[in-house]
Order: C-alpha cells, then sequence, then structure tokens
C-alpha cells in the first residue's frame, strides 16, 4: 500500500504549573513504556506559551505528524491548546486517571483540565480527536492512542489528496455528479482531465520496456485459464498510464486518486474494459472510482488509510430473491430477507477479496449496448467476475448533497458465504436493518447507488474521522428500538 500514509506519533506532555511537573513527565513515561515502539516521546513538558514552541519544534524535527497531547495534571489551558493550532496534522487530546497512590500532591486533576482544555479548543474553532472517554491509566491511554493511528491516517491522507479526474460524469448517471465544493473545504485538490487526454498518454506507452513485467504479474495473479492472454500487454499498457500519471500529476500532494469514465467511449477506443486495471491498482492503495464518481473515490481512499488494505466501489446493486435468502440464509444466518441485498459492480473489485475462481471475463450489459448481437464478446473484456469472498465489512459514503453540505453513512455487516448465481464482481451483503437503512438513510437523504467497501469492521475510526473533517451529518444503520426521524411509527 504505496499511497497511503506512514504514521509517526507523538506525544507532548503538558501541566499546569500550580501542580508538580513531575506527575506529567512520570505519567508520559508510563504512557510510553505501556505503548511500546512506534510512539516518539517529546523530552519537552509544556508548562507555558515558550515550552509549546520549543516542543513542536522538537516533533517537526522528529518528523511526527500525528501528536498525542497528553494532560498529566490539570494541564495549562492556552499552550496546550496553541499546540493543535501550530502542528500541522492530527492531534488527540487524552488526560491521566487517578491512581498513583498519594492524593494529597499526587492528585492531578486532569479530568477536571479536560473539559477546559476542551473549552478552549472551541473558543480557538481548533479541531482535535477526543476519545469515547478520553481520561485513563497508562495502559489504557496506550490503546486509545492505537485506536488514534487509524484516525491519524484517513486524516492525513485526505489533507495531502489528489482526485484526477478522466472524462465527464457520465449524462445518465447524475447520481455520480455533486458539487466539488466540499473537496476543497476538505484541503483536497482535484485535476480533471478529458478522455482525451488518457487516450494520448496510453497511446504513448505503446512498447514501454516494462510491460512484460506487469504481464507476468497479471498472469500469475490469476492463474492459468482465467484471463485472456491475447490482451494483457493492452492491459499492463494502461496500469502503466495511470501510474505514470498518479506519479507525474502529484504536484504539491503526497497521495492520488483516480476517477475515470469507463463507459460507453473507453472499452471500444481503448480495446478492453478497464475494471480488472482498476481492480489491481486498489490493491495497491490507488482506488479508481467508476463512472467519474470522484466522491466514490474519496470515500475508497479513506477507507484504504483506516483499513491499511484493499477496499471496493460497489453499487447497492439488487435485493436477494426469496428462493436464495430460502435455500441459503433462513435459518443459518440471523437476518431477515430485507437485511441482504447484493453489491455489484463490473469488475473492479480486487482478485484478494473475491473467491479463488474469480475471472477476467467480459461486461456482459456493456456487450449487449455496445458489440454486434450474437457476436463473441471483443472490446467488452476485462472485468474481474466472481462472487466477493465472506467477510466482515463496512459500507459507508463520503458524499456532497445539492446545497453543498458534506454528509456521510456507516453501516457495519458482513458478505455472507452464499452463491450470487450471477454476473460481474457481486457479493450477498447482509446488514442488520438494512430495509430501513435503505429507506430512511439512503433513499431519504438522496445518497447515490455507489457504495464504498472497507474489508472489516471500522465503523469507530470512520465516525471519528467524520467528525474530525467537519461532518454535521453522519448516519449510520439504526437499531428497531431506534425510530428514525422519517419513520412511520405507525408502519
Amino acid at each position: 500500500m504505496k499511497n497511503i500514509p506512514d504514521v509517526k506519533l507523538g506525544i507532548i506532555a503538558v501541566s499546569r504549573d500550580c501542580f508538580p511537573i513531575e506527575l506529567s513527565v512520570s505519567r508520559r513515561q508510563a504512557i510510553v513504556k505501556a505503548y511500546g515502539e512506534g510512539l516518539y516521546e517529546c523530552p519537552v513538558t509544556v508548562e507555558n506559551e515558550k515550552d509549546a514552541l520549543a516542543a513542536l519544534e522538537d516533533v517537526n524535527k522528529a518528523g511526527v505528524n500525528a501528536l498525542v497531547v497528553f494532560l498529566g495534571n490539570f494541564g495549562p489551558e492556552t499552550p496546550e491548546t496553541l499546540i493543535t493550532q501550530k502542528f500541522n496534522g492530527p492531534v488527540m487530546y487524552i488526560a491521566a486517571a487517578e491512581g498513583d497512590g498519594d492524593m494529597i500532591n499526587g492528585r492531578g486533576d486532569a479530568y477536571c483540565g479536560m473539559l477546559n482544555c476542551s473549552y478552549n479548543l472551541g473558543m480557538r474553532h481548533l479541531k482535535a480527536y477526543i476519545p469515547e472517554y478520553p481520561v485513563g491509566t497508562a495502559s489504557e491511554c496506550a490503546d486509545m492512542i492505537r485506536e488514534f493511528v487509524p484516525i491519524a491516517r484517513g486524516i492525513i491522507g485526505v489533507k495531502n489528496l489528489k482526485v484526477i479526474t478522466f472524462g465527464p460524469r457520465p449524462q445518465d448517471f447524475f447520481a455520480c455528479n455533486a458539487p466539488i465544493k466540499g473537496l476543497y473545504e476538505l484541503g483536497i485538490e482535484v485535476e480533471e482531465n478529458s478522455e482525451l487526454d488518457l487516450l494520448v498518454s496510453y497511446k504513448a506507452h505503446a512498447g514501454d520496456a516494462r510491460i512484460a513485467d506487469i504481464c507476468a504479474e497479471m498472469a500469475a495473479e490469476m492463474g492459468e485459464g482465467r484471463y485472456y492472454p491475447e490482451m494483457l500487454e493492452r492491459m499492463a499498457q494502461f496500469e502503466l498510464t495511470l501510474l505514470d500519471w498518479a506519479e507525474n500529476h502529484k504536484g504539491a500532494r503526497e497521495y492520488v486518486v483516480f476517477a475515470d469514465k469507463c463507459w460507453p467511449a473507453f472499452p471500444e477506443s481503448f480495446g478492453f474494459e478497464p475494471c480488472y486495471v482498476n481492480s489491481r491498482l486498489a490493491a495497491k492503495g490507488i482506488p479508481v472510482a467508476c463512472e467519474v464518481d470522484i466522491y466514490g473515490a474519496v470515500s475508497e481512499y479513506i477507507g484504504a488509510c483506516v483499513s491499511n488494505d484493499a477496499v471496493t466501489l460497489l453499487d447497492i446493486n439488487n435485493s436477494v430473491p426469496q428462493y436464495i435468502y430460502d435455500e441459503d440464509i433462513k435459518g443459518k444466518f440471523d437476518y431477515t430477507l430485507t437485511d441482504t441485498f447484493m453489491g455489484f459492480h463490473c469488475g473492479n473489485t480486487p482478485s484478494c477479496k473475491m473467491c479463488d475462481d474469480c475471472a477476467v471475463k467480459y461486461q456482459l450489459i456493456q456487450h449487449r449496448l455496445l458489440e454486434p448481437a450474437g457476436s463473441d464478446p471483443d472490446f467488452t473484456r476485462g472485468t474481474l467476475e466472481g462472487d466477493i469472498a465472506a467477510s466482515d465489512i463496512t459500507f459507508y459514503r463520503l458524499q456532497c448533497d445539492s446545497d453543498g453540505n458534506l454528509r456521510s453513512y456507516i453501516a457495519q455487516g458482513e458478505v455472507l458465504p452464499v452463491k450470487t448465481r450471477s454476473f460481474g464482481g457481486i457479493g450477498i451483503f447482509a446488514i442488520p436493518e438494512m430495509g430501513r437503512f435503505y429507506r430512511h438513510v439512503l433513499v431519504q437523504k438522496r445518497y447515490p447507488h455507489h457504495g464504498a467497501v472497507a474489508f472489516g469492521h471500522y465503523g469507530k475510526a470512520f465516525f471519528e474521522i467524520f467528525k474530525y473533517l467537519g461532518v454535521q451529518d453522519i448516519a449510520y444503520n439504526q437499531p428497531k428500538a431506534l425510530p428514525y426521524p422519517t419513520e412511520n411509527p405507525w408502519n
């Protein structure tokens, strides 16, 4: 995953000058010991503004890009919040629980100090991550810091991200159209290009000396009989085109994602469908969103940062037939029919997340649309098809609505080990109370049909990242006991 930030954590202890500084020092040292390797310990304990500047200089020299501010006692309100104001990266605040033995000279009152710290952050309009219960022992604080790592990785990634697009968003896919104002508010850069720019660059890569190595990679990944040998060179050429474009167009940014127009002109112009190549880039940490879905690409990237693993983008596509539910789900899994649905896309899910019998095939829908009836598939080949492997998942999306407001949803569930009997890259998903979530979040709040999928349960980290990024509306699949505002109580 080369396109994902490496988080270098640092910890700065702060101390109110009317409390023993030794409390903050010894408690900081205990956290560092409990955490183990990977947490840089700043030797400067901050009591005043000059200390804050000295501590920041120290952590910056050490290459720290995510910071923990630790209230070992009550803490100095102004200096501890100026650290966040002047540090160029995500910051979390935690505080020491009592329990050192001496409740006279050894009481730190950090429980109280955290309140004033939060108040001062608000007065200065500063964003920081504060855990659900931010007061703890050394081992508890170490656990909180570990939970901060994927959150920090996502925030760093977003703040240093460029979205590169090729082609206009499809005419009949207005669901992929959204104001990009929200991206600029998040600090994301956008580079929009023509499909012709991509085609010119692709042609310039003909005969590239690296193509043979990429072809060998593809053949080894898929295995004999599961790809079209005559198409490997074309697809390898395209993969190199995208990788070189990403490297040459990063500009001032560190990380890149793509949102490309993949139909109807692409396959006939390039001679193949791009899906398999897109799946390979996603496995490398460079998501390529289908149908110029810019917010889908950003959503995928956040998931890659959080999970440090491959992700995918799928249509929330079709209901599960009653006969499949009755044969393979009912009585075997604790889900109702409306808890289930099929997530599908043409073939962009990485092979590492597919069942073992996945293969490079052709896009049935595009074949119907673009190639002569009754003919063998030609340029509509290039999708990665098969059932998605059983796994815990988080289905989620960051979106900008028609009024320019950022909103998001998060729902945890699983891909069931049940055959879909269908085509494309597809799986049977189960999310508790999906039927209600579908109606009162996805339909009611007018989300598009694309959703990002991370392979694991990461709802907690996504929630904190969206909150940190200033997203006000973070929806989730609410339990039966908690009705949605638009849910009819007499239903």
